[in-house]
C-alpha cells in the first residue's frame, strides 16, 4: 500500500476576508497513510508535511480509518465544496491554518492544520506554478484529444445518418415498387378470375337457354301424345264397353234364338239348325 502511486491535486481557494477575498493555491500529495501540502499567494509559501503518526492520530480522534482520513482531505483540497467554508487564518510567526469545515452524522466539523512558512518561498511557488502549467498541458492535449475524437465521432455520426438516411430512401422505393408489384400481380388475378368467372357464367347461362329453348320446343310433343293417349285410352274403353254391349245384346239374340231352335225342335223343324250355325261362325270372324 506505502508503494502505491500517490494522487495530485491543486486548488484556487477563495478566502473571504474583511477587506478582500484573498486568493490562493493549494497543492497536495496524497498518499496512502499521509500527505503533503504545498500553500502559496504570489507572494509567499507555506508547506504542511503531515506524518504517518499525526495522521493516524488525527483519524483516531475522529473515529475514522486512516483511508477515510486522507481520501475526505483530497475530497476537500481537490475541488471547493459548496456548503463548506474554508479558512486560511493567521497562526503566529509567519505561519498558517488551513481549515474547512463538513458535517458528520449530523454533527459539523473542522478540519484544520497548521502550515509552516516556507524556507524558500519562490521554489514552492515556482513548483505550484510548474505543476500547474504541466496540468493545463496535459488538459489542453486532453482537450484536443477529446475534440479531435468527438470530430470524427461526429463525421461518422453524420455519414451514419446519410447512410440512414439513404437506406431508409431505398427501403421506401425497395416497399413502393413491391407494395406496385403486389397491386399488379392482384388486379391482374383479380381480372383472370373475372374474366374465367364471366365465361363460366356465360357459358352456364348459354346451356340453360339452350335446355331451356330445347324444352320448350319439345314441351308441346310431349304433351299432345299423353293427350292422345287420353284419347286413345277412351275411345278404347268406350269400343270395349260398346263391344261388350254388342256381345251382350248377340249373346241375348242367342239365347233367343236357341230358344226359338229349342221350341223349333220340340215342333220337330230342322231347317233352322244350319242358319243358326252360319250367323255363330260368322260371328267368330268379325
Amino acid at each position: 500500500m506505502g508503494s502505491a502511486s500517490p494522487k495530485h491535486t491543486c486548488l484556487k481557494l477563495e478566502i473571504p476576508s474583511k477587506t478582500q477575498r484573498e486568493r490562493i493555491f493549494v497543492k497536495g500529495t496524497w498518499f496512502s497513510s499521509h500527505f503533503d501540502l504545498f500553500i502559496t499567494d504570489g507572494l509567499e509559501a507555506w508547506t504542511c508535511l503531515a506524518s504517518e503518526e499525526e495522521v493516524e492520530d488525527r483519524a483516531s480522534q475522529w473515529d475514522q480509518p486512516v483511508s477515510e482520513y486522507i481520501d475526505l482531505g483530497e475530497k476537500y483540497l481537490g475541488l471547493q465544496q459548496p456548503g463548506s467554508v474554508y479558512g486560511f487564518d493567521d497562526a503566529g510567526s509567519g505561519h498558517k491554518r488551513l481549515s474547512w469545515t463538513f458535517e458528520k452524522e449530523g454533527t459539523k466539523l473542522e478540519w484544520r492544520w497548521k502550515c509552516q512558512l516556507s524556507p524558500n518561498s519562490k521554489k514552492t511557488t515556482a513548483d505550484i506554478l510548474d505543476f500547474l502549467m504541466d496540468a493545463n498541458i496535459r488538459l489542453s492535449d486532453e482537450v484536443v484529444s477529446k475534440t479531435q475524437s468527438f470530430e470524427r465521432l461526429r463525421e461518422e455520426a453524420e455519414k451514419c445518418l446519410t447512410q440512414s438516411e439513404k437506406l431508409s430512401k431505398e427501403k421506401e422505393e425497395f416497399e413502393s415498387a413491391i407494395y406496385a408489384k403486389v397491386l399488379f400481380s392482384v388486379q391482374a388475378l383479380r381480372s383472370f378470375i373475372i374474366s374465367q368467372f364471366v365465361g363460366v357464367l356465360n357459358s352456364k347461362k348459354k346451356k340453360l337457354r339452350e335446355l331451356r329453348d330445347k324444352l320448350s320446343k319439345q314441351g308441346p310433343a310431349v304433351q299432345e301424345p299423353v293427350e292422345e293417349d287420353d284419347t286413345q285410352s277412351t275411345d278404347r274403353t268406350e269400343t270395349f264397353d260398346e263391344g261388350s254391349d254388342d256381345e251382350k245384346s248377340g249373346e241375348e239374340v242367342e239365347k233367343e234364338d236357341v230358344g226359338t231352335s229349342s221350341k223349333k225342335q220340340d215342333v220337330g223343324t230342322s231347317k233352322d239348325v244350319p242358319a243358326r250355325r252360319g250367323r255363330g261362325r260368322g260371328r267368330k270372324r268379325k
